[in-house]
């Protein structure tokens, strides 16, 4: 084989020799001091002497060391990836099962139902992975990112991820970006990765955790301060002291809901904390590497001390003054700290008898998690009280679940009351069937997670989700109400009452980790044989999307016009949907059925200009491709924020979308529709978004002048014969022009 996938100790000295000898051209060409996250973007720079490094401006190409997929995603990413004809994946690869697998009964009895369900995409992930030098992490090992950080993250790397909480790795000091598929089958193929100079938001933390307040409050309380979209096309680096106090899976924790920021990534300097936590699981050497070469692994010294020099944004969080926070509900920006919530309860009528805690997933189930709500549980079990609703536990990874058998903790939540989910993504990505509340039925539930967005956790849209600590999310479940209060109140039993003490537990294993043996195929090369049906109707063979045609997109329909928050959760669904990942045809069916239709406020439907019938807004489409009708999508503001996945671009483009105007795009969304061939365009003034009615007909002309910089003509025909016209902007550059005129960026790859 060619390339390796491990994370071995020769790779790292290389990435830290290549990014010490890059960074000696940028520092000569800047001039001034860096800071870690530009230490390791400029320190993978394709082209270090001459790419522009203008901050929220220029494009930057990059050489990432490794590339992670999860099995939804990795469908998409690996069909794109066998277009181009390569013999194997360029950089080291990973794909990772943990997204197919619905909670229900249980791990085992779930286990069983996916692997029947899912055989045929397990076993394409499989043979792929195995004919193209991908190493490949089956069913119920674990979640991408709880894999990710034992076995391959390592500080100062690189690395892209098809799933938008990719930034977990940034933990263990790593620049980690959550992408698209196309990006992802870009650097597979040996491209570099092309994303825009991110700004810097400087987060100084100061102080130290105590009590109740946890490495999660501080993320909470972060999106609180900067919004869902705060961190759009910009990095979170995180500074000072305080730092230092936080383990390792901790700082994971925190980097991991950046995405919830919107951020590109958030990334912590290296410490003993995150030597610890290297040691720990097996990677001793990594650890000596990189204390060695802490100089690249944090900022410089003036950029700690004078940071309003060098971030565009700076922010401060006092650690010893900090808060439990509750997160929600429908955004995780919406916080408060946790005594703040009884009165907003009332006041907002919200429910607050729980229906159902869970804890775990990618962004808490570390050792230090799992012991933390522990310990609040043996609190509760020595006055006689148990959890009276439904307790989900999601670990993290095989080699968490076996560590925490062997030494008691599971074994405490079992005492509780607790259905041990698989080691699987589950309820947080809406792979949770839920017969305990009908859908339509006001409820709410409390969970560790990182997202809730409505209808998110359970595909109930009444359904309230406060995110939180899992030792708070222990403790209000506990209690059974949302508005109990772990550090003031007393939680009452059959065997009396108490005060809860705060939660302490050890941040790694004395006894250290068990690891995972089963879990990891090695991939065979040319010898294995990819497995794809052709009556399949969860997998299809991609074709490439046709070349544009050098000509005007005249009279297009106005398929749909988004009105408010439009994820892509909105745009492409998960829950069944997750089936046809690897069908593109068939998963083009779900297409924007969660928008709200700013014409009508009706959900997930549009009416059709041919025949005035109102239909799913894919159907719709299907009828106007049919018709050799072109069509485009106009959104609101943040067009597409949530889930890096693709297909809520590569949908659209399937059924003859040719361009998606915003106020303001998503960073991945935005480049996932670039990637695919599709025009994404923003409204120079917001207010151009009110012009466009429902019986429009527009026309995007010039198109064969299009270049970066220059503003896009838009025709507006309204169905009285009157007309106007507006001008639309673009972020596009010399490169990705070239995707659009070749039809995506794939097609451009093909003709190299």
């Amino acid at each position: 084989m060619a390339s390796k996938i491990e994370t071995t100790p020769e790779m790292v000295k290389n990435v830290y020799s290549k990014t010490a000898e890059r960074l000696a051209v940028v520092r000569n060409r800047l001039n001034r001091p860096l800071t870690l996250a530009e230490k390791i973007l400029f320190g993978h720079l394709d082209d270090p002497q001459n790419q522009e490094l203008v901050r929220g401006e220029s494009f930057l190409l990059l050489r990432p060391d490794r590339v992670a997929m999860q099995d939804a995603t990795a469908q998409m990413a690996l069909l794109q990836f066998m277009l181009a004809g390569k013999s194997e994946a360029a950089v080291p690869s990973t794909v990772h099962c943990d997204h197919l697998i619905q909670a229900y009964k249980g791990k085992d009895a779930d286990m069983n139902a996916s692997n029947m369900s899912n055989k045929e995409v397990f076993e394409f992930l499989a043979t792929t992975s195995s004919r193209y030098n991908i190493g490949f992490w089956r069913p119920g090992a674990g979640i991408i990112h709880q894999v990710i950080l034992e076995n391959y993250a390592f500080p100062g790397g690189l690395m892209i991820g098809t799933d938008s909480h990719t930034p977990n790795a940034g933990g263990l000091g790593m620049c980690a970006v959550g992408v698209g598929g196309s990006d992802a089958s870009d650097v597979m193929v040996g491209l570099p990765w092309e994303v825009k100079n991110p700004k810097l938001i400087g987060v100084h933390l100061k102080g130290k955790l105590t009590g109740w307040a946890s490495a999660k409050d501080v993320i909470l309380k972060l999106c609180g301060m900067l919004t869902v979209k705060g961190g759009t096309d910009k990095i979170v680096e995180y500074f000072g002291e305080g730092t230092q106090s936080i383990s390792c899976t901790g700082k994971a924790t925190i980097t991991n809901m950046g995405a919830e920021l919107g951020a590109t990534c958030s990334v912590f300097p290296y410490d003993d904390r995150m030597g610890g936590y290297l040691k720990s699981t097996g990677r001793a050497e990594l650890a000596d590497i990189a204390a060695a070469h802490k100089d690249i692994l944090s900022a410089d010294a003036d950029v700690v001390a004078n940071p309003g020099k060098y971030f565009d944004e700076v922010y401060e969080i006092d650690l010893s003054a900090l808060e439990p926070h509750l997160v929600g509900p429908h955004s995780p920006d919406i916080a408060r700290p946790i005594s703040a919530i009884k009165k907003e309860a009332a006041e907002k009528g919200y429910t607050v008898e729980i229906s159902s805690a869970l804890i775990g997933s990618c962004t808490n189930s570390s050792y230090e998690d799992i012991g933390r709500a522990a310990f609040v549980a043996k609190q509760a079990m020595d006055i006689g009280v148990k959890m009276n609703q439904p307790f989900l536990v999601s670990p993290g990874s095989t080699q968490i679940q076996k560590t925490i058998e062997r030494d008691g903790q599971m074994a405490t939540f079992n005492q509780v009351g607790a259905t041990v989910l698989a080691n699987a993504c589950g309820p947080c990505i809406g792979q949770w069937k839920r017969d305990d509340v009908k859908t339509g039925t006001k409820n709410t539930i409390v969970t560790s997670f990182n997202r809730n967005f409505r209808g998110r956790n359970d595909a109930n849209p009444e359904t309230l989700a406060f995110i939180g600590s899992p030792e708070v999310v222990m403790a209000l479940g506990l209690a059974g109400r949302l508005d109990f209060n772990p550090m003031t109140d007393e939680l009452k039993g059959p065997k009396g009452s108490v005060k809860l003490q705060a939660p302490v537990a050890p941040e790694l294993p004395a006894q250290g980790f068990i690891p995972d043996t089963e879990g990891y195929q090695k991939p065979a090369g040319a010898a294995a044989q990819v497995a794809v049906s052709p009556t399949s109707d969860r997998l299809q063979l991609l074709t490439p999307f046709t070349k544009w045609d050098g000509k005007d997109f005249v009279d297009n329909y106005v398929l749909a016009k988004a009105k408010g928050k439009c994820t892509t959760d909105h745009i492409s669904p998960g829950g069944k949907w997750l089936n046809y990942r690897g069908h593109l045809d068939n998963i083009s069916n779900n297409m924007l059925l969660g928008a709200d239709n700013a014409f009508t406020g009706e959900i997930g439907k549009g009416k059709s200009q041919l025949d005035g019938t109102t239909h799913e807004f894919a159907q719709v489409a299907r009828q106007y491709q049919k018709a050799g009708k072109q069509w485009i999508i106009v959104g609101d503001e943040n067009y597409g924020e949530g889930s890096s996945r693709e297909h809520a671009a590569m949908s659209p483009r399937f059924l003859g979308c040719t361009a998606v105007v915003v106020k303001s795009f998503a960073r991945i969304h935005e480049t996932n529709l670039k990637k695919q061939g599709v025009l994404a365009l923003h409204f120079i003034n917001a207010k151009d978004y009110d012009k466009i009615q429902e019986d429009d007909q527009v026309s995007l002309v010039d198109l064969k002048d299009l270049a970066p910089g220059k503003n896009v003509k838009m025709i507006i025909k309204h169905k009285d014969g009157s007309s106007e016209t507006i001008e639309l902007k673009h972020t596009y550059n010399a490169e990705q022009l070239k995707w659009f005129r070749a039809g995506s960026a794939l097609n451009l790859i093909r003709g190299l």
